[in-house]
């Protein structure tokens, strides 16, 4: 069976200053017609720091959405037609200050696939040295140093909420086998 939608119309709802609403009128595979609210996302990256003693940089922030100040990795979305791995270098640059020697990219998935575009750009960053952070003007950072055995042990006890940092934490701990 073919589970493909077809689009038989779109409608552009809402453009922001990254972000679009989307709304599309699509024929499902049983023949019905339904809607679906679709937000347009440049994509994003994230990204795992690791110094030469073993710690990783986390940025502890408060997401109005969620209404919570959770500790995530470092990311940032990127600008349309911008390279991943050097928007990895920026972000990473930006929230914590850290400059990387190497950036290696890791995989890519999507974070709302029921109703997002976005999709995130996963990088290890190694032979990182401390620089001076540069967050934008309405980003209020605080930056914390966890080992990997930390930071897997917070994700399985709830600590870490956030999916990409979720994401990016087992995937680098199943990398080097922790």
């Amino acid at each position: 069976m073919d589970l493909r939608e077809e689009t038989i119309s779109s409608e552009d709802i809402y453009k922001g200053s990254f972000l679009s609403l989307r709304k599309d009128i699509v024929r499902l595979p049983n023949g019905k017609i339904s809607s679906r609210d679709i937000v347009v996302h440049p994509g994003a990256v994230v990204v795992v720091a690791i110094d030469d003693g073993g710690y990783i940089p986390m940025v502890r922030q408060y997401r109005k959405a969620v209404d919570d100040t959770l500790l995530e990795l470092p990311a940032g979305k990127m600008e349309y037609g911008e390279d991943p791995g050097q928007c990895a270098l920026r972000e990473l640059a930006e929230e914590t200050g850290y400059i990387a020697d190497n950036i290696r990219p890791l995989t890519a998935f999507y974070s709302t696939p029921g109703f997002s575009t976005e999709n995130m750009y996963l990088f290890l960053a190694t032979g990182v040295t401390k620089g001076t952070s540069d967050t934008d003007d309405d980003e209020f950072i605080e930056v914390e140093h966890y080992k990997l055995d930390q930071l897997v042990e917070m994700v399985m006890a709830g600590d870490i909420k956030d999916s990409k940092s979720i994401v990016g934490i087992l995937f680098v701990a199943r990398l080097l086998n922790r």
